[in-house]
């Protein structure tokens, strides 16, 4: 809520008249009249971060020093990393996420109440909005009932869960819940919940106009950039502490500028814009940084497109990529049904407080790059990272590389011998283009026939994720490819599994609109749910057949999808190469079946008289598809889908609850425990300690993402999670996956560094979660952990360059903590990740000097001693004692990565959630 307070920006608190109606805003123009500097050349990105400082300014938390070095930081060309504190204004939540954040909520009003507060103190003082959109999963598919069979079968999996958020709802202020099957959040946010200028009531009564600001719980809330919305991921525990009243503390960031000029030529799409601008961005080196996209060519960049860069912002490791408001701004604005009041209250307080982009603007950036539309083309990328950007008409000769190295690196022996199981002998082999030799082959048969299936066969094809889905362009352009596949009879190969999962109903609404919807039934893309599916990992099993060819053959099988993360282990326990691509592409390559194939240059199949069809044949041009999204994707389609988007379905109305301060723990339940956390907790916090002879848990390599610390797919039944559901008679058919089971931290427990991908150089050639044990023998990392912590033993982690990159997944932090992990130690750390770490009391430290774990010669049977933590100050060089195996020593210096002075006090506390705790307990 804002505030007014502050000798020296009470004077920046203007009035503004639009329609008729009077605002308050606070005037970044009126900070300069007042002698607080010169703000004119900040970047828009910036100045929001300003207008914030200037209405929360109280001479305390945030002073007029802080005002100041705004433009000390235009002086200075872009730099100056002072400490702040950032307030946003409303909160975004998805269910995976959520649901811990939820139980945390819970946990600390029980916490509170035997520290002898108030129970009611643990409540949300800004907007929560919480999606129910990462649950559904794709059991069924390709066929008209698959929508109704995913959402009946998500209900009986998701009870508990939605149980517990319907408490939530009634429990907390400020809460509200937006049911399954509704669309995914960033998508929601996007055309529903975001305001671009949002406005509340202050202490007076006064309606105040001030920039819409959110953080939210999952890192693709970036998305909603493109909407000139500053907002970006973060960890629960981060969420949780801003949802109650502590400011995100944060250094005032470098910000980049992408110019972007031209325009994309015909036969590109936003997602080969989106592929290209990761790849730079990743190149340039932007982790922490704010990426702000300007210039003349943004007059031929749709919202639509916007929002898609914007999404993938954690894909190329900036904190958020930034768009300005324009006129395209309130063209979306009007489009998606936003009140006319709202629209041109957007573009009036734009223009007022300089945040509007008028031609030629082009303010103070920290470095800039250029990007000329005219020159990206169509393109995927993959098998295994979005910056792994690929040309299409180079895709299949880099697959074959792909292969050849997994072959050569992997298995030197020559392919395996094509074995057929089924009845009569096997049909002959087909060629396999591109294979040189390093290709393996298998058969599996069907009530159908027999088919080959090889190294590249594509079994998974997937329009999926608020990337993409939200974009009518790509979209619509599926559909028509879609469409002229089919009449020239083409259909999807039977082994690929295809699947269409809109983030929006209103998807839904302008593809049937369209009439393309029949087309995408027709060659296998039926919908199968609103939500994140294939993309958070929820892709459901393959068929038991090709399954089985594939893990009886090693096969090197694909996943296609039009996602924003491709990384190991995340699609399919059966895909190991998995490509980001365009909808329109993700339809063709479901017609050709095979990652081997160029379809540049060789045909998708033959049509009903046995001629080529070639890609150029069924590609739609740009007009074509403007011309169609113009027609089909109204304000009033907007209006309709959203007007009960709180509601539900009956399934949603039908579930109960109870009305109660504090929850009442089912013991019984596999989904929902109460966290240890806050258990025993004393009133005052405590010191921090020196690490002392610690042991090494894992070492692990570069790029180590959120998703290998902790997994959200399924998982088996021999697994240490498999096996605690399995000893809670949980049957395997109902084990859902890792990021359902969130809510209960002994399956989370048991679920760090489990990825099936992730590889501990403690080990030689082992995938999984697996290290060695106090008695050197080789068993899974929990188990270890737990061993460790019954002798007392602290631990640590060694890693490489970009640790926990991916996701906002604070269960990455959390389970590392549950662990007995003290201490992290990498070569550098993503934002997000970074943050978690600090706010669940584990401390991450960076190598110096050029040490790395490979030039250190680390093999993990060191013990580590870290001193100078008992006097720490932010981001302050302190020793670290390595013991080797043979009983040599070697003293190395990490920078400590505790960034700031609250974050000192975060991890005193044992957390940022502990410290919200203690100080809301003294409050009462």
């Amino acid at each position: 809520m804002p505030i007014t307070v502050g000798q020296d920006t009470a004077k920046t608190r203007k009035s503004l008249s639009v329609n008729g109606k009077s605002y308050a805003y606070y005037s970044i123009p009126a900070a300069t009249e007042a002698g607080l500097g010169d703000f004119s050349q900040l970047p828009a990105a910036l100045k929001v971060v300003l207008e914030n400082m200037l209405r929360f300014e109280d001479g305390k938390t945030v002073t007029v020093e802080d005002i100041k070095a705004f433009a000390e930081w235009a002086e200075k060309g872009g730099n100056n990393p002072r400490e702040i504190a950032y307030r946003p204004a409303r909160v975004l939540m998805q269910d995976f996420t959520g649901v811990p954040a939820v139980v945390d909520l819970a946990a600390m009003r029980d916490g509170i109440v035997a520290l002898g507060g108030d129970a009611e103190k643990i409540n949300p003082l800004n907007p929560v909005d919480l999606v129910i959109d990462h649950s559904v999963m794709i059991d069924e598919f390709g066929n008209p009932r698959a929508f109704q069979m995913n959402v009946d079968r998500e209900y009986e999996r998701n009870m508990e869960r939605y149980v517990f958020l319907k408490w939530g709802q009634k429990a907390f202020n400020n809460f509200r819940v937006v049911p399954p099957g509704t669309g995914i959040c960033h998508q929601v946010n996007l055309e529903y919940l975001a305001q671009t200028v949002w406005t509340d009531s202050d202490q007076g009564g006064d309606e105040v106009a001030y920039p819409d600001t959110l953080v939210g719980t999952d890192s693709h809330t970036t998305m909603v950039n493109g909407a000139a919305v500053l907002g970006w991921g973060v960890g629960g525990i981060e969420a949780e502490a801003a949802m109650l009243g502590q400011p995100i503390s944060m250094l005032i960031p470098e910000v980049i500028g992408f110019k972007l000029t031209g325009a994309m030529v015909e036969g590109t799409t936003a997602t080969d814009l989106v592929l290209k601008v990761v790849q730079m961005l990743r190149e340039k080196g932007v982790v922490g940084k704010f990426v702000e996209f300007y210039g003349d060519g943004l007059d031929n960049v749709p919202l639509a497109d916007r929002a898609t860069i914007g999404n993938m912002a954690p894909e190329y490791g900036a904190t958020c990529g930034f768009f300005p408001i324009d006129d395209e701004t309130l063209r979306y604005l009007r489009q998606t049904g936003r009140d006319e009041d709202r629209v041109a209250l957007v573009e009036a307080y734009a223009k007022e407080n300089g945040m509007w982009r008028n031609p030629g603007y082009a303010p103070i950036y920290t470095d800039t790059l250029e990007l000329d539309m005219s020159t990206v083309v169509p393109a995927i990328s993959g098998p295994k990272r979005p910056q792994d950007h690929i040309a299409l008409d180079a895709a299949a000769k880099a697959f074959g590389a792909y292969v050849k190295g997994q072959r050569d690196g992997k298995d030197a022996s020559a392919p395996a011998e094509v074995r057929w199981e089924g009845e009569g002998g096997a049909p002959e082999p087909r060629d396999i283009p591109g294979d040189e030799g390093h290709h393996k082959k298998g058969w599996y048969k069907t009530d159908d026939g027999a088919f080959q299936m090889h190294d590249g066969s594509i079994v998974i094809a997937s329009i999926t994720s608020c990337t993409n889905t939200s974009n009518p362009y790509v979209m619509i352009g599926a559909g028509l490819v879609a469409r002229n596949a089919r009449e020239k009879g083409l259909t999807r190969k039977p082994w690929v599994k295809t699947s269409l999962a809109p983030g929006s109903q209103v998807v839904s609404a302008y593809l049937e609109a369209a009439g393309l919807q029949d087309d995408l039934d027709a060659i296998g893309f039926n919908l199968v749910g609103y939500g994140c599916t294939t993309c958070i990992g929820n892709s459901g099993p393959l068929a038991p057949e090709i399954s089985k060819c594939i893990n009886d053959h090693d096969l090197i099988g694909v996943s296609v999808l039009s996602g924003n993360r491709n990384f190991e282990g995340r699609i399919s326990p059966d895909v190991r190469a998995n490509y980001l691509a365009s909808p329109p592409l993700v339809v063709a390559y479901a017609l050709v079946g095979d990652m081997n194939v160029d379809i540049t240059r060789e045909p998708l199949g033959q049509d009903q008289d046995g001629n080529d069809v070639f890609l150029k044949d069924i590609w739609p041009s740009q007009t074509e598809i403007a011309e169609l999204v113009q027609k089909t994707v109204t304000r009033e389609a907007f209006q309709s889908k959203y007007a009960d988007v709180f509601k539900g379905d009956e399934k949603w109305r039908g579930v109960e609850t109870t009305d109660s301060l504090t929850y009442d723990w089912p013991p019984a339940s596999t989904y929902v425990q109460n966290p240890p956390y806050f258990r025993n907790m004393s009133k005052e916090p405590g010191t921090i300690s020196n690490i002392e002879n610690a042991k090494v848990l894992a070492v692990l390599g570069d790029m180590i993402t959120t998703d290998h610390i902790s997994p959200a797919g399924s998982f088996k039944e021999s697994t240490p999670a498999g096996k605690y559901l399995t000893d809670h008679q949980v049957p395997v058919r109902e084990f859902n996956s890792y990021g359902s089971r969130r809510g209960n931290h002994e399956v989370m427990m048991r679920g760090t560094f489990a990825n099936i991908r992730i590889r501990n150089e403690m080990l030689d050639g082992v995938e999984g979660g697996y290290t060695k044990g106090p008695d050197g023998k080789q068993t899974s990392i929990y188990d270890a952990a737990m061993a460790y912590q019954e002798q007392g033993t602290p631990l640590v982690i060694f890693g490489g360059e970009q640790y926990g990159a991916g996701s906002s997944r604070d269960w990455a932090a959390k389970g590392t903590n549950l662990l007995g992990v003290k201490a992290v130690i990498a070569e550098s750390f993503e934002r997000i990740h970074r943050s978690n770490l600090v706010g669940m009391g584990v401390i991450p430290f960076e190598f110096t000097g050029g040490d790395t774990r490979k030039t250190l010669g680390l093999t993990g049977d060191e013990t580590v001693s870290i001193s100078g933590l008992d006097s720490i100050k932010p981001q302050q060089v302190v020793d670290c004692s390595l013991t080797f195996a043979d009983g040599s020593t070697k003293v190395i210096q990490l920078k400590c990565r505790i960034d700031t002075a609250i974050e000192i006090e975060y991890i005193e506390h044992g957390g940022v959630l502990h410290y919200v705790l203690r100080n809301l307990a003294k409050a009462a």
